[in-house]
């Protein structure tokens, strides 16, 4: 629904009247946090634009460089990009922002954060003062929304649903467990659930991500994991196998499933809790999408309280607290004894 909100309307702007594109320039460009996130955003634009004679175009990294040059050569309507690759064009002068009509932010609140911020800069730098901006996210954080108003003049405020409000049909719960035992509980849970379909299993790093697939490999669980050091033929795949459910286990970062949309996800599970609150409320917004009903369940450490705490007061609501199974303490003194794969 967010990136129709953006696009359908931006579509019928820039089919009438209809202007084509001179070489290299681009009239509309949208930003993304991720590889995988601007492919969803060019594959649903080329959709909704399929009868209106629009070009689009999508780069980002881990592809040849050359293949991004080639997307950009004759001039495009809609260019869909991360920051780093789109700068690394403009360096070699293979794309002209001087004639841009309307600038998009999707996950605007990721966009504008530390990571992202320095390219940013650079990149408005580049395009007309005179332009519509535009900037879309499921939370604004009071920093990041303060830092936003510096990029737009006298801005529109749209919210369809209150800030940091979870989805209706996630059913949440918490489970208090010790770090070392969290694997254990994931291994339970995947052996014994009997309604999983999708499973995101959400870790805080790329190497507690990549040891939480290996754990999962010992106790004979198939799963894959995406992060940002994860090559784009690997990102590729582990999605892929995930969206088909030959491989309905995917252990990720933040950065790496910001955005995605998978359907049939019916389970999401916070192996580390989010330093950030509001990553929570993307995190479990992975489930119960179209519709659809979902799970989401946090394990939480005694040292991560504070961050559910924090997590309970931005959503305005208490997580309920879910006894350990009652074969847990087996589970988890059998897991003890498998080496990691």
């Amino acid at each position: 629904g967010k990136t129709a909100a953006f696009m359908l309307p931006s579509l019928d702007r820039l089919a009438n009247p209809r202007v084509h594109p001179i070489a290299k320039r681009v009239r509309m460009l949208v930003l993304a946090p991720t590889r995988e996130l601007a492919s969803q955003i060019a594959e649903s634009a080329r959709t909704y634009a399929r009868n209106m004679h629009l070009t689009t175009g999508v780069i980002f990294g881990g592809t040849a460089p050359m293949k991004s040059v080639r997307e950009v050569s004759r001039g495009l309507d809609v260019l869909v990009a991360t920051p780093g690759r789109l700068l690394d064009l403009v360096e070699q002068r293979a794309v002209d922002l001087s004639r841009l009509e309307i600038l998009v932010l999707d996950e605007a609140d990721q966009m504008l954060d530390l990571g992202f911020i320095h390219a940013l800069k650079r990149i408005v730098a580049l395009v007309p003062a005179k332009r519509q901006t535009l900037f879309f996210s499921a939370t604004m954080p009071k920093s990041i929304k303060e830092l936003a108003d510096r990029y737009l003049t006298n801005p529109a405020e749209v919210a369809v649903t209150p800030v940091a409000k979870t989805a209706d049909r996630v059913q949440q719960k918490v489970l208090l467990v010790n770090q070392p035992e969290k694997t254990a509980l994931l291994t339970l849970f995947l052996q014994s659930e009997t309604a999983l379909d999708r499973t995101l299993v959400f870790s805080r790093t790329k190497h507690g991500a990549d040891k939480i697939v290996r754990l999962l490999a010992a106790a004979g669980i198939a799963s894959n994991a995406i992060h940002g050091n994860k090559s784009q033929a690997q990102r590729e795949r582990a999605i892929a196998d995930f969206r088909s459910g030959n491989v309905p286990v995917l252990i990720a970062t933040d950065i790496a499933a910001r955005g995605i949309d998978i359907p049939g996800v019916s389970h999401v599970i916070n192996y580390d809790l989010p330093e950030v609150p509001e990553q929570y409320v993307h995190r479990i917004g992975r489930t119960a999408r179209a519709g659809a009903e979902g799970q989401a369940i946090a394990f939480c450490s005694p040292d991560e309280r504070g961050l559910l705490r924090d997590i309970e007061r931005l959503t305005r609501m208490k997580i309920d607290v879910a006894p350990l199974p009652d074969n847990f303490v087996q589970a988890a003194e059998a897991l003890k004894r498998l080496k990691p794969v």
